[in-house]
């Protein structure tokens, strides 16, 4: 009775540092979200609202982590409940470097606009890999709360299309600053919130490998992991 009780207690708690991470993925999913819309309008009050969550997230972030510390330390999990645990921080980790990288986006809307961009439609620059990137952050976040593997294999995929997408940006922007030096410092910042984008991007593979390292118990992070076999029967 007493290990039936401890293991129910060991499952609220990790339920409730779930369910907080949940959130705090929410948040910086509309952090990201928010910061683009004031790339594309430039809404200096939307974008200083960006900048304050991002001290909501860094305050979760040291919340969670103390909670995850204490379970451990608490109920000393082991086998798939510690790689749950341990998956769980480094997820914490990446998001609050998701919301560093939308805080990086707000400001550069707000310096942007403020001076004014001179010769580039900046925000339709980087309106497809920023579309694709809230997708893939939306459905890494979904995998995670769900435990989805296979919709966590898609995401890894999907990563690459940004990288490729991200390296396009990049040469666009450098032929446009060559042929009219007036667009440097749009150009420039540009430059930034599109590497900004993409390694939300990276962050949100990382969410997606954590995953199947929960559910499949491999790491497969610095690896290519292997095709998914279709069964015709």
């Amino acid at each position: 009775m007493m290990g039936e009780h401890s293991s129910k207690k060991y499952d609220e708690e990790l339920e409730a540092i779930r369910s907080k991470v949940l959130l705090m993925g929410g948040i910086v999913e509309t952090q990201f979200l928010d910061a683009m819309t004031c790339f594309r309008i430039g809404n200096l009050e939307r974008a200083e609202r960006v900048m304050r969550e991002d001290d909501t997230v860094n305050q979760l972030e040291v919340q969670l982590d103390d909670a995850c510390s204490h379970l451990i330390v608490r109920r000393q999990p082991t086998a798939n409940d510690l790689r749950t645990v341990m998956a769980t921080i480094k997820v914490i980790t990446d998001l609050e470097r998701i919301g560093d990288e939308a805080t990086k986006i707000a400001r550069v809307a707000k310096a942007l606009h403020t001076r004014g961009a001179a010769g580039i439609n900046h925000y339709e620059m980087v309106r497809g890999i920023a579309n694709a990137t809230s997708d893939m952050l939306h459905d890494a976040l979904d995998a995670f709360a769900r435990s989805d593997q296979q919709q966590a294999l898609q995401l890894i995929a999907q990563d690459a299309v940004i990288d490729h997408e991200f390296r396009s940006i990049m040469r666009n922007l450098i032929t446009f600053m060559m042929e009219d030096p007036r667009t440097i410092s749009a150009a420039l910042d540009t430059l930034w919130v599109a590497k900004a984008i993409e390694r939300i991007g990276d962050h949100a593979k990382n969410i997606a490998e954590y995953v199947i390292y929960v559910v499949e118990g491999k790491d497969i992070r610095h690896t290519r992991p292997a095709p998914q076999v279709q069964d015709d029967a």
